[in-house]
């Protein structure tokens, strides 16, 4: 195995994890979140070789998956696959309410593509709207106003639930 291999392994090691946490916020389900890590890493070990700026790793490979994540939705992947309903159980940390997790999950997976996206490197990631403009390509005040936009449909989203309960 070349150093590059098993440079571009143990980074793959490290961070697969986090980056499926993240898909699964963009597209609501573990085995299509799955399908997008896989589909990044392997953009990123074609790219490796190129790869100069280590210390950027994550930004990029996040870039990637939500890249990937957009271009799905374009291609109308969902017309072909339908997730399930039904969400993967998930350990929840101490002292919260997993049914409000669940309804808050289920509400994210109803807010549109773009919006989400915004949402999830904003909110999720913690990144600046500089940092999430660069990742979605595109203007900051256009990551300000999908990210409102996005906040105002998970507002309503969520209201609408609780009036169902």
């Amino acid at each position: 195995m070349s150093d590059r291999d098993a440079a571009f392994q143990e980074y793959f090691a490290a961070r697969s994890d986090a980056m499926r946490g993240t898909a699964y916020l963009l597209c609501g389900d573990w085995h299509r979140a799955e399908d997008l890590v896989q589909q990044a890493f392997t953009k990123l070990y074609l790219a490796w070789r190129r790869i100069e700026r280590h210390e950027a790793l994550d930004a990029y490979t996040r870039q990637i998956v939500v890249r990937t994540f957009l271009s799905e939705r374009r291609r109308g992947w969902f017309r072909f696959e339908s997730a399930s309903d039904d969400l993967t159980d998930s350990a929840a940390p101490p002292g919260s309410y997993p049914e409000e997790r669940m309804v808050l999950l289920e509400a994210l997976a109803k807010v549109p593509p773009k919006q989400r996206a915004c949402l999830v490197l904003r909110y999720w990631e913690d990144m600046s709207v500089e940092q999430t403009a660069i990742v979605l390509k595109c203007s900051e005040g256009t990551v300000k106003s999908q990210a409102a936009r996005g906040l105002q449909t998970l507002r309503g989203l969520l209201s609408e639930q609780e009036r169902v309960r």
